[in-house]
């Protein structure tokens, strides 16, 4: 009997294994650490190696994009480009990152972490899955993918975008994103910087949170002043940063900023069994969290609150004496960092004018004040009956052998940058796990799941391409 499709995507994995591993390995060797200047050189480094090793993969057209201006350059960017034979075949554009985060074997690595290491079926190494593997993974799926129908290029027009300043806060993207949006255009965007529930309950991902960060300075008097000579008598910046705290939040941890809700989309009953469905443990989850008990907004389940509800978070507060002992004094400055995950159907801007309203109406005459907001990021939905969604489904399924769930991300990304200058969807692809230690110290992916990303990838083309479009 011929061997179907699908298997012949497998036997092209596993015979291809080994050099997709070296070659992966081998990037990963590349410390490109884009919050530290001093590594701009192998950031670069690392975008050139990339682009060259998407030439090799059979992309015709591969190209390293500056960011940035002349006189502040950012970090480079990766573009590349594989027309179908099939012209009226949808337009697919995969984004990730190149770039990493800082790392160092005193942190607390058992290894070098730019030195990678296979121990256990993991492999061990910075960027292993944030998010160089999940980008690599692509590679040698898009080759078995062909290998499996016989054809000379996808089943879809394939674009690459792979940044170099995600780790730093993208922020130089969306101009990149603008400016080049007509080599861009898209019908759908397929973003490979997410993960999995966990190595047994496979799912992908259909949104991200939006998020707004702000910082609020209070002064009062010109310098601390004693607080029996003046208290009672002239207004405490602590005082005021104190009860901006203490109003932040209603009775049952709602946001009490006013117009903070609007436009919010709510969960659906269909969204909410989907949630219910995982298998959720909240005293395990507890122990990951360092937490003794759970704490949001009336009405929802912790993953709900997590994943589909927007927030308010006091990330700093100071001011006044913190040193031993007493100093009674009247502060002559506080202040609070403050951060808002947003979702779908709340907009950064209009957030951003009601807390300054809010903040505002708060802080009494005598208590100048700065208030300020760094770029904010938009949230992200994708509705759960997108035809492009379903052939994510479908090709995860086929990857894994079993039903695939779904989750939403609590975290934030550039995903909407893409949506909303290119006006196509988002899916989510990746299949990390949450034990893969993005951003910590012996960073790994479980070489099981990386290649079941390969195969997931090798089968979407084909999914996408079938799909309504």
């Amino acid at each position: 009997m011929s061997e179907t499709p699908d298997s012949v995507v497998r036997t092209y994995i596993e015979t291809h294994r080994a050099a997709f591993l070296d070659d992966l390995a081998e990037w990963l060797r590349i410390p490109s650490v884009s919050a530290e200047p001093e590594r701009a050189a192998d950031v670069r480094r690392s975008a050139d190696w990339l682009a060259a090793k998407l030439a090799e993969t059979g992309f015709p057209v591969t190209e390293v994009w500056e960011t940035g201006t002349p006189a502040a350059p950012g970090a480079p960017a990766v573009f590349a480009e594989w027309p179908s034979d099939d012209p009226e075949a949808p337009t697919v554009l995969v984004y990730g990152h190149h770039d990493v985060q800082p790392a160092a074997r005193e942190d607390g690595w058992l290894t070098d972490p730019f030195d990678p290491v296979v121990r256990d079926g993991r492999l061990y190494g910075r960027g292993a899955a944030d998010d160089k593997g999940q980008v690599f993974f692509h590679t040698l799926g898009v080759r078995a993918h062909l290998a499996a129908t016989g054809r000379t290029s996808p089943a879809v027009h394939l674009k690459f975008l792979v940044e170099g300043e995600e780790e730093s806060g993208s922020p130089h993207f969306l101009d990149l994103v603008e400016r080049q949006a007509a080599r861009l255009a898209a019908d759908v965007v397929t973003v490979s910087d997410t993960g999995m529930w966990s190595r047994d309950t496979p799912t992908v991902c259909t949104g991200m949170r939006g998020l707004a960060e702000c910082e609020i300075e209070l002064y009062g008097p010109d310098e601390d002043i004693h607080s029996g000579s003046f208290g009672g008598a002239v207004p405490n910046p602590a005082t005021v940063a104190a009860r901006l705290v203490a109003a932040l939040h209603d009775a049952d941890e709602r946001v009490a900023v006013p117009g903070f809700y609007d436009g919010v989309a709510e969960l659906t009953e269909t969204e909410r069994a989907l949630f219910a469905e995982l298998p959720f443990d909240e005293q395990e989850w507890l122990g990951t969290a360092r937490s003794q008990g759970t704490l949001g907004e009336a009405g929802y389940s912790t993953l709900e609150r997590l994943w589909a509800r927007p927030t308010a978070e006091v990330n700093g507060i100071g001011g006044g004496y913190q040193g031993p002992g007493s100093k009674t004094i009247i502060p002559a400055s506080a202040m609070l960092k403050l951060s808002f995950r947003l979702v779908e159907g709340q907009d950064p801007d209009r957030i951003e004018r009601s807390v300054r309203a809010w903040a505002q109406a708060r802080i009494p005459a005598g208590v100048r004040h700065k208030i300020t907001f760094g770029p904010a990021t938009r949230p992200c939905l994708t509705p759960l009956d997108h035809p492009a969604l379903q052939a994510v489904v479908r090709a995860m399924g086929r990857a894994f052998g079993q039903k695939i769930r779904h989750t939403r991300a609590g975290g934030s990304g550039p995903a909407a940058d893409l949506r909303d200058v290119l006006g196509a969807p988002v899916l989510f692809l990746g299949v990390s796990v949450p034990s893969d230690g993005w951003h910590s110290p012996n960073e790994k992916i479980e070489l099981e799941l990386l290649l079941k990303g390969v195969e997931s990838s090798a089968y979407l083309w084909g999914e996408l391409a079938a799909a309504p479009h």
